[in-house]
């Protein structure tokens, strides 16, 4: 009893301590006396019951009680908006829960929505978007397994979402060409739209393209309303003119009805086609006419020869150019695109080690494209001679990778390092390069801030180490950095193993093992070199995606 008297007299003191500071705070005044800094005043301090504008009472016994209230309340809600933007989705949901104020400010201020777009939400839709009716940003997604929205869906969805101006559709099988006729009629501020898997076909595709005269970008994959019997897609019979900028094409099965529109949008700066079957040297025949605006293409996996190739060297603008695995392309085709499209600044090759890209086409390139800043390299047998000249002549490259080239050894590493001055980023992978030819970019490249080696059997991994006292500024990535991390990991695992055997009942768990190696271990095993086999597959190409972006302020200069 006395313990607990002393308690309660601390406690009166605390309080009324509070409350002479919280009287003084109002009246402008300043405490005579720093509150003390403990973590029971602390918790009384910011202790609330009730989040909402106003005063609430909280009584601690003895007739003694707290009067608080929400500061949050003097925050104008668009600093409170602000706020939410920096929190992820499952924050952002239990602050909406807090009270009515946040739930209004969260809902006037939620720009981007993505929806699980099965069919059994369409009686929540009307009061979904009440609440969020400031959406821009709409994404639509249903797996294979369900049944999709339908049109009357997507209708309900445009009429109370006017504002929208990117919207993406996944898997939304029971859309027709129908509704999305009138999506279009009520979206008409639409700037992006990204469709796949999807059944509604060219009517569609058609009616957007009518009604959406601010769209710029148009992606479609694996439309399977699109077939051989399917209507040309174009821009409006009247002539309007189009604002679209970017078209990506991917895995379509006759891709070759957007030709009118390819060929008739004469703002398109960006071309992408990927996996689509067909014949495509007549569609890229119809866009180089000598009036394209086409700055950047991506082909790849596609039937393209170089009939494909010297149609687009008739695109004179064109800054970036993707040429992915199209067996079919060879050093005549390339050295038409060197030769006319001197604007080049980022080539990409993966010539999928059939020999028909190599000394003769990059000669060209190092010839008449001297703005090239970006070469990837992929499967092309690259030797000393055309290396050197694009070294030399190519004076503004900055980011190189060579890859899967069985001609690219320690003499061509070399000269690299001697002549690219101003190569900043550079990315070996798949080469019989050795120690030797990573010794001499200790001395060359002296803008050089990263450097990745991969899957070179002769290199060491002392080497990495050597270059990275050599020069402690450089950023060395090497295979044996990732085996050094693998083995901390599988340390790990082996201890919570052993840990787990143990665990229970102070047993101890026997292990099956056979021939001297455990099942376990060798199928552990197996599985660790397939996610390593998987995780860099798509190295160099993921690289050099982030490092243009990260470097696309200094690439325009």
């Amino acid at each position: 009893p006395v313990i607990v008297g002393e308690r309660k007299k601390k406690n009166r003191k605390r309080l009324k301590k509070l409350q002479r500071n919280e009287t003084l705070s109002v009246m402008g005044q300043a405490p005579s006396s720093p509150a003390e800094s403990n973590g029971r005043d602390t918790d009384l301090r910011l202790w609330s019951p009730v989040i909402v504008g106003g005063r609430e009472s909280m009584d601690l016994g003895n007739g003694v009680t707290v009067r608080d209230r929400d500061f949050s309340g003097d925050i104008p809600d668009e600093c409170l908006a602000h706020v939410f933007q920096f929190l992820g989705a499952g924050d952002r949901k239990r602050c909406s829960l807090v009270c009515k104020r946040w739930l209004f400010v969260d809902g006037q201020n939620r720009h981007r929505l993505s929806l699980d777009a099965r069919d059994e939400i369409f009686s929540f839709l009307t009061s979904m978007f009440n609440r969020f009716d400031s959406v821009t940003k709409l994404a639509l997604r249903c797996d294979r397994k369900s049944v999709s929205l339908s049109d009357e869906a997507l209708v309900t969805i445009s009429s109370r979402c006017l504002n929208l101006t990117r919207v993406k559709l996944r898997g939304c099988r029971e859309i027709t060409d129908l509704g999305m006729e009138e999506f279009a009629r009520n979206c008409k501020n639409l700037k992006k739209l990204s469709v796949g898997s999807c059944n509604f076909g060219a009517k569609g595709v058609n009616a957007m393209l009518e009604h959406c005269k601010l769209l710029e970008e148009l992606s479609v994959k694996r439309l399977r309303g699109i077939h051989e019997a399917a209507e040309s897609i174009q821009l409006p019979a009247a002539g309007s003119s189009s604002s679209l900028r970017a078209i990506c094409l991917k895995e379509l099965v006759n891709g070759q009805v957007f030709e009118p529109l390819v060929s008739s949008t004469k703002t398109l700066k960006t071309l992408k086609i990927i996996r689509c079957l067909g014949d495509w040297d007549k569609v890229l025949q119809m866009i180089g006419d000598g009036k394209s605006s086409l700055s950047e293409i991506h082909l790849e996996r596609l039937q393209v020869s170089d009939i494909g190739l010297s149609a687009i060297s008739k695109c004179s603008n064109v800054e970036t150019l993707h040429i992915v695995k199209t067996p079919e392309c060879s050093n005549y085709g390339l050295i038409n695109v060197a030769e006319r499209c001197n604007l080049l600044r980022k080539l990409h090759i993966d010539g999928w080690r059939t020999n028909r890209i190599g000394d003769e086409g990059l000669m060209a390139v190092a010839k008449h494209c001297l703005n090239l800043q970006e070469l990837v390299l992929i499967g092309v047998n690259a030797t000393h001679m055309s290396l050197a000249a694009i070294a030399s002549n190519c004076e503004k490259l900055e980011r190189l990778a060579l890859c899967g080239s069985g001609t690219i050894g320690d003499t061509e590493i070399a000269c690299i390092a001697k002549k690219c001055g101003a190569l900043r980023k550079f990315c070996i992978k798949g080469c019989p390069v050795s120690d030797l030819g990573i010794e001499a970019l200790a001395v060359g490249c002296p803008n050089l801030v990263k450097l990745k080696v991969k899957k070179c059997k002769v290199v060491t991994g002392e080497i990495g180490d050597w270059l990275r006292k050599q020069r402690r500024t450089l950023v060395v990535s090497m295979d044996s950095d990732e085996a050094e991390a693998t083995v901390a990991v599988d340390g790990e695992a082996e201890s919570h193993v052993e840990e787990r055997r143990v665990g229970q009942g102070g047993g101890v768990v026997p292990e099956i093992v056979s021939g001297g190696n455990s099942n376990g271990g060798s199928r552990l095993a197996m599985i660790r070199s397939k996610l390593g086999f998987l995780a860099g597959r798509n190295l160099v190409t993921c690289t050099f995606r982030r490092w243009s972006h990260n470097d696309n302020g200094s690439s325009s200069t």
